[in-house]
C-alpha cells in the first residue's frame, strides 16, 4: 500500500520548517491529493541511477531532463536566504516533479478552497505537482536535502509568483 503523510496546515507564523499541523490534525488522503492533480509514488532511492520504475515514469510522461540537487548549509551559498525564496508561493506553467533521494522536506500546495495542504516527503518519495497549482517548498528542521528535479527537456520551469517574490524562483526548491 502506497502512503503519504499530508495534512491541512495551521495558521501559525512560527518557523516554516515545523510541521504546522492543526489541533486536531486534519489528515489529507492520497485520493484527495490526486483530485487536485498531485500524484505520488514510492521508489527505491538507493537505485535511482538505474531504477526501471523511475525510467518508466519518465518515459510515460516525456520527462527527459533531470538534475541532482543538494540543499545543505555547507553546500548552498546564501542558504537561509534561499530557503526563504523557496518558500515564496508560486506556480509553474508545466508539471513539477521532485524525487527525494535523501533527507526530509515539505511541499505545501493550495487546495481549491485556497487552504494550504502540507505534504511530508522523505527518501524514496516522488511527487508530481500539476502545472498551475500554487505551491511552496521548505526543508524540515533536519536542514538538508538531496533530491532529483525531473522535467521535460525544453521546460523553462519559470515560476509565476502569487504576490511579490523576493527574486527569481528558477531554483532547486521548486
Amino acid at each position: 500500500m502506497v502512503s503519504i503523510e499530508a495534512w491541512y496546515m495551521d495558521e501559525s507564523e512560527d518557523d516554516q520548517r515545523k510541521p504546522h499541523k492543526r489541533d486536531p490534525n486534519e489528515h489529507v488522503s492520497l485520493e484527495k491529493l490526486e483530485k487536485h492533480g498531485v500524484f505520488y509514488s514510492k521508489l527505491d532511492a538507493d537505485i535511482y541511477e538505474n531504477d526501471p520504475v523511475l525510467e518508466k515514469i519518465r518515459k510515460d510522461k516525456g520527462y527527459s531532463y533531470s538534475d541532482i540537487i543538494t540543499i545543505h548549509m555547507d553546500k548552498l551559498p546564501n542558504y537561509e536566504e534561499k530557503l526563504k525564496m523557496f518558500f515564496e508561493e508560486h506556480l509553474h506553467l508545466d508539471d513539477e516533479i521532485r524525487y527525494i533521494l535523501d533527507g526530509h522536506a515539505y511541499f505545501d500546495v493550495r487546495d481549491r478552497e485556497d487552504r494550504w495542504i502540507r505534504i511530508s516527503m522523505t527518501k524514496g518519495d516522488l511527487i508530481t505537482l500539476p502545472a498551475g497549482i500554487y505551491h511552496r517548498f521548505t526543508l524540515t528542521e533536519t536542514k538538508s536535502l538531496f533530491f532529483m528535479d525531473v522535467s521535460e527537456l525544453h521546460s523553462s520551469h519559470e515560476a509565476v509568483c502569487r504576490g511579490t517574490c523576493v527574486e527569481s524562483l528558477q531554483s532547486p526548491g521548486g
